[in-house]
């Protein structure tokens, strides 16, 4: 069931979560399906999935349905099934508290910067050498907890900014798809390198 790519966006299973700041990793997936006339089901990898075609590249989509800070374990089911033996091939989305709402950034392995999501993964693949495409949610306002700021649904002005980065990060999941992660990096870092 080999696929070139495997493309898992971060969220949190159930409509309480939907639209949260959390939950725009699942969204780019989601997004992803639509434009290319797929679509994800519930598949026996604790996880939303699907498959879509850019030109010749054969792409799995996938939304863990464990919650966030355990979506280690379908990421590392859907590697096996999918025949992900290089981390280069497996592109992981999610927001990025370090990050200014509606900004994007490609990223391949370095630090976790305290996303339980991404340790789950690391603690399950044994590696952090995976692809990441960040998506800015900026930091909690005043005294704010992190994860109260992730889970709430951003205000009028913010989640257009959020819509916008959730297109730009599907572009820039097919241009890895396409021409590579370091052609992704070179467009989508270049903006401002500060962060």
């Amino acid at each position: 069931m080999g696929a070139d790519l495997l493309v898992v966006g971060f969220g949190n299973p159930g409509t309480e979560y939907e639209g949260s700041r959390h939950n725009v990793g699942s969204e780019v997936v989601a997004l992803l399906a639509r434009r290319h006339g797929g679509s994800l089901k519930r598949g026996r990898h604790r996880a939303m999935a699907g498959e879509i075609r850019l030109g010749d590249v054969r792409v799995a989509l996938a939304f863990p349905l464990t919650f966030y800070n355990e979506s280690g374990v379908a990421v590392m089911r859907l590697a096996a099934w999918h025949d992900i033996d290089d981390l280069q091939r497996l592109v992981v989305i999610h927001d990025e508290l370090d990050l200014p709402p509606g900004r994007i950034k490609v990223k391949v392995g370095g630090g976790l910067a305290g996303n339980n999501g991404l340790k789950s993964v690391k603690a399950h693949l044994h590696s952090a050498d995976f692809v990441r495409v960040r998506i800015g949610v900026g930091k909690p306002p005043g005294r704010t907890q992190g994860v109260d700021h992730v889970l709430r649904r951003p205000g009028k002005a913010e989640r257009a900014e959020l819509d916008l980065a959730i297109e730009e990060a599907a572009d820039a999941v097919e241009l890895i798809a396409t021409a590579g992660v370091d052609r992704a990096m070179e467009r989508y870092n270049q903006k401002d390198d500060r962060d």
